[in-house]
């Protein structure tokens, strides 16, 4: 493989992570190995070339939606210059191709000041992406939450629904990251419903905000417990489901009936994008 197409996978195995912008999205590409594979996948880029040594460049603090640095290690200086350059709730991604994914992994971009971590194999070859978020400056996660869930659309139920996908509260077991399993250890999934005299009807959402913001008040007052998964399905795969659905249920739905979970397919999922 040359060094071409090796940069090539990189940047493709990033692109899926790329945060969803209604505006043009300021990309910071460190390095400048990732800028033109990401250019041709989506138009809303506005993209940034930065030599690796972004910790030492002059950037506007908080001026920057994403950044993306392939072929490196998450070294101090980088995971630094990254924190300061992104808006809170920005994105970093990393390739490392000599990294694993591991807890070490997660461990140092904790330790950086990151949150919403994700780490996995970059390619079959090897290597590790690493994913996190840039920490939204307000304490008032409820209030942040409820704010942006507030932007989607009302609760519908699901025959009027238009959108492409639909979110449930899984209850996975084993609790385990991917890079953590067994070799085929199996992995099972249950979602969230609300039993009633018609049978049970499942809690879905219209957007991860909605599910997080239904499930903070919810948790807080103990009414659901062992929810450790927001997953994203297809509106034709919910559709088939033989329960019913209740799109953007209120919390106060958990008053109405017994909380039960029931069991769905993981392969059935959309792959994850947060």
């Amino acid at each position: 493989m040359t060094g071409h197409d090796m940069w090539r996978d990189a940047a493709l195995a990033v692109a899926r992570h790329l945060p969803p912008s209604a505006a043009m999205l300021r990309l910071i590409d460190v390095g400048g190995r990732a800028g033109a594979t990401l250019s041709e996948l989506r138009d809303d880029l506005a993209i940034d070339v930065v030599p690796l040594n972004v910790g030492q460049q002059r950037l506007e603090p908080e001026s920057a939606d994403a950044v993306v640095a392939l072929g490196t290690r998450p070294e101090a200086a980088l995971l630094a210059g990254a924190l300061s350059v992104l808006r809170p709730g920005g994105r970093l991604m990393i390739v490392d191709p000599d990294g694993r994914p591991d807890q070490d992994a997660v461990d140092i971009l904790q330790d950086a000041g990151f949150t919403r971590i994700l780490v996995e194999s970059a390619h079959p070859a090897g290597g590790v992406l690493l994913r996190a978020e840039k920490p939204h400056v307000t304490d008032d996660t409820l209030a942040r939450i409820a704010q942006v869930a507030g932007r989607d659309v009302a609760s519908l139920d699901l025959a009027a629904y238009k959108g492409p996908y639909v979110h449930l509260l899984i209850r996975q077991h084993p609790n385990k990251p991917a890079w953590a399993r067994q070799p085929g250890e199996t992995v099972t999934w249950e979602a969230a419903a609300i039993q009633t005299d018609e049978g049970p009807v499942l809690l879905a959402f219209s957007a991860l905000p909605r599910a997080v913001a239904f499930m903070q008040p919810a948790v807080l007052a103990g009414r659901i417990h062992g929810v450790n998964k927001v997953a994203k399905f297809s509106r034709a795969t919910a559709a088939q489901w033989p329960e019913r659905v209740l799109l953007n249920p209120p919390v106060e739905v958990l008053a109405q009936g017994e909380l039960v979970f029931i069991s769905i397919d993981p392969a059935t999922a959309e792959a994850p994008d947060e």
